[in-house]
């Protein structure tokens, strides 16, 4: 394992210290996806259901054609997204696509979510991080996004977040690195990517935060001062994370770091599994969350036109009707 040796053991230009060991993110990449599909299905997300839960949620009265063209437009580009991976999930083997499948899988849930933002507030964001807050802010926080989406904590601070975490998980002792298989054991893998992702995040502030004139001011190389812990807390009070957020990590990992991820070893066919069909459920469902969010938002006559036109016109597979009707 020459490959292995050097990359992992002796390292690359952007990791001079040898980078992590790859079979410990595959499982955990597997099962978040595994632990979301299963607790899609037994939430029952569906289009159906999810116009249930938005049928308090009317035309927005300011919506321009430029607004209703964006939202349209997003969908219909998560659409497509979809259609790939529902074609890529009988193909074998999984790690042929695993990591073209990620990439597919991340934009289709950032163009569902800029949809839902466009249609709420009549903003659109051209970066990933900005996707990520407005979508938290817009949907998560404020009780609009469906189980296991609206999953979030509210601060980076270590104390906060794993207690929100702790909520969560309700007592439940699965672990991320377990293979779920039913919803309780999808509950401890979720809450443990959530946690972890939650980790990862702060751990990247607070590097920002050493770099900083404040911290510089402060005079010191740690956090063990009352004053430096009160620097790292305040920037880190005000940062929270949502599920977009979870999934721009994800993306993350497929597709800038760790060649061997996803691709290299004799196991790892045998770990992806189900993968790729994981991922499109996951994104049908939340499109489905999206596309039922967003017919209120544009009306029953346009929601109507689009559907049809989309499926007259389209030159894809999947069709709209069966992801929103």
């Amino acid at each position: 394992m020459m490959l292995y040796n050097r990359i992992i053991r002796e390292g690359t230009i952007n990791a001079p210290k040898g980078h992590s060991e790859p079979e410990f993110a595959l499982p955990s990449t597997v099962n978040w996806m595994r632990a979301l599909a299963i607790l899609l299905k037994h939430n029952n997300l569906n289009f159906d259901n999810a116009c249930v839960f938005y049928n308090q949620q009317v035309r927005r009265p300011t919506i321009t054609p430029f607004h209703e063209n964006t939202v349209m437009e997003q969908l219909f580009l998560g659409l497509h997204h979809l259609s790939a991976l529902e074609k890529l999930k009988d193909q074998k083997p999984c790690a042929d696509y695993a990591r073209i499948g990620i990439l597919a899988w991340y934009y289709g849930i950032t163009n569902a979510a800029s949809a839902m933002t466009a249609a709420k507030d009549g903003s659109f964001q051209e970066d990933h991080a900005g996707t990520a807050r407005k979508w938290d802010e817009n949907f998560a926080a404020t009780g609009l996004a469906m189980e296991p989406f609206n999953w979030r904590v509210s601060s980076l601070v270590e104390k906060t977040y794993k207690s929100e975490v702790d909520k969560y998980r309700a007592g439940n002792s699965a672990k991320l690195r377990h293979i779920p298989t039913t919803p309780t054991g999808a509950l401890g893998a979720a809450a443990g990517y959530l946690s972890g992702s939650a980790n990862w995040y702060a751990e990247k502030k607070i590097k920002e935060i050493r770099g900083s004139n404040e911290f510089r001011i402060l005079n010191v190389n740690n956090f063990r001062t009352k004053k430096a812990q009160e620097l790292r807390d305040s920037k880190l009070s005000d940062r929270s994370i949502g599920f977009i957020h979870l999934a721009s990590r994800y993306r993350g990992k497929a597709n800038y770091r760790e060649a061997l991820f996803l691709a290299y070893g004799k196991t790892t066919e045998a770990t992806l599994g189900s993968f790729i069909e994981d991922q499109a459920e996951v994104l049908r469902g939340f499109l489905a969350m999206a596309g039922a969010f967003v017919s209120r938002k544009l009306g029953p006559a346009l929601w109507a036109d689009f559907v049809a036109d989309v499926d007259a016109n389209r030159a894809f597979s999947t069709s709209a009707a069966s992801v929103w009707s």
